[in-house]
């Protein structure tokens, strides 16, 4: 169900996972050793679950020093913007039939590189809002 919110109306879990579905380009947030860093990541969307592929380097040293993560999609029109965010728990996909699985997603990486190693990511939060698009209000 929706909530509305004046401008601002939330999304339900399925909305989220709908507007999820329908696009391809995120921002994953990690944290290790009181750094933050964010990468934008590929992904596709599978049994409630996100899935990328990535290459050994700071995203996997960092998920392995700690595998809470959060990730975002957004996006705007004229009219509105929409946002949601996962909070989960990050972890490697390691059985051959999960790797066999996951090479059969529809995940088209942007980046000519070789990426060999799914991560999958196990929602915790699921949160989202849309937002209506229009002049600001008089303020006094």
């Amino acid at each position: 169900m929706t909530i509305g919110l004046g401008p601002v109306t939330e999304l339900s879990v399925d909305e989220c996972w709908r507007v999820l579905a329908d696009h391809s380009l995120g921002r994953l947030a990690v944290t290790a050793a009181g750094t933050v860093d964010i990468f934008p990541v590929n992904y596709a969307v599978d049994d409630r679950m996100l899935y990328f592929r990535t290459a050994p380097g700071t995203k996997l040293l960092e998920l392995s020093i700690n595998d809470r993560v959060a990730f975002e999609i957004d996006g705007a029109s004229e009219r509105e913007a929409w946002s949601v965010v996962v909070k989960g728990v990050a972890e490697r996909v390691e059985l051959q039939s999960e790797i066999d699985a996951a090479d059969r997603l529809p995940l088209q990486p942007w980046v000519p590189t070789l990426k060999y190693r799914w991560v999958r990511i196990r929602p915790v939060e699921l949160t989202g809002r849309r937002f209506e698009r229009a002049p600001e209000p008089e303020r006094y």
